[in-house]
């Protein structure tokens, strides 16, 4: 980390081949058919700011702060699209009979902050407070966007 904030190619190249997974299932994950875009995004944005992270056990944290930024950003004002069932894993608890492609077709229609809190829960396993802290904003405000996403999808799932 200190290696690669120093401008070392090498160590910069071992980041990026560590990142490239996570960062790719992330923005994959929240932004669909931007998820490429908002990866790229993420990358510049991650090599262009890398000097100014002070900690860096925050690392991980940072780059899931600015994946989620970015794959909102990439994924607002679009229409939801068919998503290929490879792109999202998802561990979410469906009823049975239900298939992927059901459940990526759901979440595909929902806004992308309300995708992106369901991934953050339910791909990523984070904490409300750790999903603050990736959305800059409140609990309180994680919560009630947890709340209503959580209705969103199972109105449509019962739909």
């Amino acid at each position: 980390m200190r290696r690669a904030q120093r401008g070392d190619t090498g160590a910069l190249n071992e980041l990026f081949k560590e990142l490239t997974p996570f960062v790719g299932r992330l923005c994959a994950s929240i932004a669909l058919d931007a998820g490429e875009d908002a990866a790229q995004e993420t990358f510049v944005a991650i090599f262009r700011n890398l000097h100014s992270l002070r900690e860096p056990a925050a690392f991980h944290g940072w780059v899931r702060r600015i994946a989620v930024r970015e794959s909102v950003r990439a994924a607002s004002g679009r229409r939801p699209v068919p998503v290929d069932p490879a792109l999202l894993a998802l561990s979410l608890t469906v009823p049975d009979g239900a298939d992927a492609v059901d459940v990526n077709a759901i979440l595909a229609s929902l806004d992308p902050v309300q995708r992106a809190v369901l991934v953050m829960r339910e791909l990523e396993g984070l904490s409300e407070d750790e999903m603050a802290a990736a959305l800059g904003v409140a609990g309180g405000t994680v919560k009630s966007r947890l709340h209503r996403a959580r209705a969103a999808f199972r109105a449509r799932w019962s739909a």
